[in-house]
């Protein structure tokens, strides 16, 4: 690392990740046109600037690692055989992270990369295009936000806050948050965005959360920052999280592995 905390590919992606959100994202905000927001399917939404950024993160990604394939959300939805690579060496794209925020006009909303090699993360960047805010990660070389080296930390707060969202949940599974979580958690609202959800888990805003949909574009680069960090993200069983298991549901972050301990023991038998 130098001594920012910043690689040179980690300053060639924050470069592409900026170069994305001035030219495609920032200027639609709040200025999508009718036409260009689509729905893939219930609470599913896409518009232009999830394909436009995809199209040209796919570019510049083949031009810096010709050979290396890449798993963007968008090409994975129109062609489910590009799943397949993620067992294999390959480049993990979510060119709009809170597509439902941004499509609504609000806030967050991100973009996430990852690398990824037989089913491991190997390095993640999730950037926030409002504040230039980037997190990124190397497997065990710490976790980082905009090149500094930072620790998890909790909230402090007793109880400890909770972001559970239950908008994948089926009613079984709602009822047994109610019964199991909410009598032992502040229950906050989650961000609706990963990108956003695991930097409140590292720097003091969340202490926990779960996540029923654990696909690779939306979680391989924040498990792995926010595990560098110190906190712990791991299937319920404790198991590790792995890329090409993206259809396998479940998932459980803290900030602390204390606090991963607590919510794992209240939520066993949920999965």
């Amino acid at each position: 690392m130098s001594n920012d905390g910043m690689t040179a590919l980690d300053s060639e992606i924050r470069d592409l990740l900026r170069f994305a959100a001035e030219r495609s994202m920032l200027p639609r905000f709040q200025n999508l046109a009718d036409g260009e927001i689509e729905q893939k399917g219930k609470d599913d939404p896409v518009t232009i600037v999830d394909r436009e950024v995809e199209a040209f993160l796919t570019d510049a990604l083949t031009k810096l690692a010709p050979g290396v394939p890449i798993v963007g959300e968008e090409a994975a939805h129109a062609d489910k055989a590009v799943l397949d690579h993620l067992s294999s060496q390959c480049w993990i794209i979510d060119p709009l992270d809170g597509t439902m925020n941004f499509s609504e006009g609000k806030d967050p909303f991100g973009i996430i990369i990852a690398l990824a090699d037989a089913g491991e993360t190997l390095a993640g960047w999730l950037y926030d295009p409002k504040t230039d805010r980037l997190c990124h990660a190397r497997r065990g070389e710490g976790a980082f936000v905009n090149g500094e080296r930072i620790a998890a930390r909790t909230t402090g707060q007793d109880p400890a806050v909770a972001a559970i969202s239950v908008v994948f949940l089926d009613e079984i599974r709602r009822e047994q948050v109610n019964q199991r979580l909410a009598p032992h958690y502040n229950l906050a609202e989650t961000p609706r965005c990963a990108a956003e959800q695991y930097p409140r888990l590292a720097l003091g805003q969340n202490d926990v959360s779960f996540f029923e949909r654990t696909l690779a574009w939306d979680h391989a680069a924040g498990v792995l920052w926010l595990n560098e960090a110190g906190g712990k993200v791991a299937r319920p069983d404790g198991s590790p999280y792995r890329v090409d298991e993206w259809d396998r549901k479940g998932m459980l972050g803290a900030a602390s592995p204390a606090l991963w301990d607590e919510l794992a023991a209240r939520m066993d038998g949920m999965y």
